[in-house]
């Protein structure tokens, strides 16, 4: 069977509460009787972080608030192959829950009667996994988008060569996508191409974009070590970071990560030459004499297929 077969979802496991209080969202779908997690299909052009986030709104009112990424499910439904990402997330906001054809019932349970209240093995497993992960704080590595090509652009200062129209929408698609995260600071190259990718996201979050002239292209031509100190230093900051930079600095700046997060490298995620737009999120977590650890970490385009 295809990968054109293939049916992809995405959901959380939305949590709440604090050590022995800890409870999980539930949600009963009477059409299939069962209780299950918050998740649905992917629609068309969507992206799986927008997917996630809208399907635990639709189907309890809650907004949710994604943490590290939760092992993906395969297994075939209805005789198709259907892969299901989950992320361990906690309540941002909550709406108004309306029960419905798809979802009649939602249910905060305590997590030692989760597996207890779950229709399938695999969801219990899922809840397990995600109650086992400590608080994290992501720091997203990002590419600014689509710009001019340098061969078109005609100014003297290449640090004003701007975003193409295609660069504008997708910075504008980042805006959600990144907003899901939760982030709180944005850092940026001062060339115009990287201050236009993030200025929207800073807007949707009523704050400033801090210029790191470091991370530059010509900051980083002219101080490599002052470069990769200031990554080293935004890797410690105890919130949630975005920091914008470009392709010819990304590697150097991500390797810094490495070897300051002790990152366990996996190529087919940690991939230093991303495309316009694309993000990595490493999940920190901070130690009682405030060094990150890093539990988890997913790379994403702005579109994906």
């Amino acid at each position: 069977m295809g990968n054109g077969d293939l049916v992809r979802a995405a959901g959380v496991v939305l949590l709440k509460g604090t050590s022995d209080k800890r409870e999980v969202l539930l949600v009963h779908r009477p059409r299939r009787s069962d209780w299950s997690l918050p998740k649905g299909k992917v629609d068309p052009g969507e992206h799986v972080l927008a997917a996630a986030v809208r399907e635990c709104m639709e189907e309890s009112g809650y907004v949710p608030l994604l943490g590290a990424p939760l092992p993906t499910l395969n297994y075939h439904a209805l005789g198709h192959p259907k892969q299901v990402q989950y992320w361990a997330a906690s309540v941002r906001s909550h709406e108004v829950f309306s029960p419905n054809d798809e979802i009649d019932e939602i249910r905060w349970v305590p997590l030692a009667q989760a597996r207890r209240h779950l229709t399938y093995e695999h969801d219990a497993d899922t809840v397990e996994t995600a109650a086992a992960l400590p608080q994290t704080v992501p720091l997203i590595v990002l590419r600014h988008t689509q710009a001019m090509k340098r061969s078109d652009f005609t100014g003297k200062n290449d640090a004003a060569r701007p975003l193409t129209d295609k660069g504008k929408s997708q910075a504008k698609s980042l805006i959600p996508l990144l907003a899901s995260f939760g982030i709180e600071s944005v850092h940026s190259s001062d060339a115009i191409r990287c201050l236009e990718t993030v200025k929207g996201i800073a807007k949707n979050l009523g704050a400033k974009v801090h210029h790191e002239i470091e991370l530059s292209e010509l900051g980083f031509e002219q101080d490599p070590k002052q470069a990769l100190k200031r990554m080293e230093q935004l890797s410690w900051h105890a919130r949630p970071v975005v920091v914008c930079s470009h392709r010819p600095v990304l590697p150097a700046l991500m390797k810094a990560l490495t070897a300051t997060l002790e990152v366990a490298v996996d190529p087919d995620i940690w991939e230093t030459k991303l495309s316009p737009g694309s993000f990595v999120v490493v999940h920190r977590v901070f130690e009682v004499e405030g060094r990150p650890r890093v539990m988890a970490v997913e790379r994403h385009d702005v579109a994906e297929d």
